[in-house]
């Protein structure tokens, strides 16, 4: 029996969908090198690259640097997943309030480079950003931890 549940354990982490494009955690590293999940990007849609921290559970830190045009706004959302294909919010904190995890969209209506603190322990492995309601701004984000 156990044999059988660890067969199907495998067989169920193993192998998850994976989006197009993925900066991966290389196993047996303590952390994540710097990885970009955008590069100068503008408009609306998932952010150009996904993260795959692999077995890696600690904190990371999320930097957004945004650049705007007239009449600036972006919502954006940070969105996990177990698997690469069903993602939904994840709690990020700011370093204001480090210990204060918060789920809700960001909007940026101005040019600001702005810290994130993706908390350690939380269930997900890919990580990406959607961008919506994009006006005129700018993104680059890079995940560190």
């Amino acid at each position: 029996m156990k044999r059988l549940l660890a067969v199907a354990l495998v067989l169920f982490f193993a192998a998850p969908a994976t989006p197009a494009v993925v900066e991966f955690a290389s196993p047996g590293t303590p952390y994540l090198p710097i990885v970009s999940l955008s590069t100068a990007q503008t408009g609306n849609g998932d952010s150009t690259n996904t993260l795959d921290r692999g077995h890696l559970r600690g904190p990371c830190l999320l930097r957004i640097t945004s650049t705007i045009g007239a009449t600036p706004t972006v919502t954006v959302n940070v969105m996990a997943s177990m698997d690469g294909t069903n993602f939904y919010n994840v709690p990020y904190a700011t370093t204001a309030a480090p210990e204060t995890p918060v789920v809700a969209a960001l909007t940026i209506t101005t040019a600001v480079t702005t810290l994130y603190i993706l908390r350690p322990n939380h269930p997900w492995r890919f990580l990406k950003l959607v961008y919506s309601a994009n006006t005129n701004v700018t993104l680059t984000v890079t995940v560190a931890a």
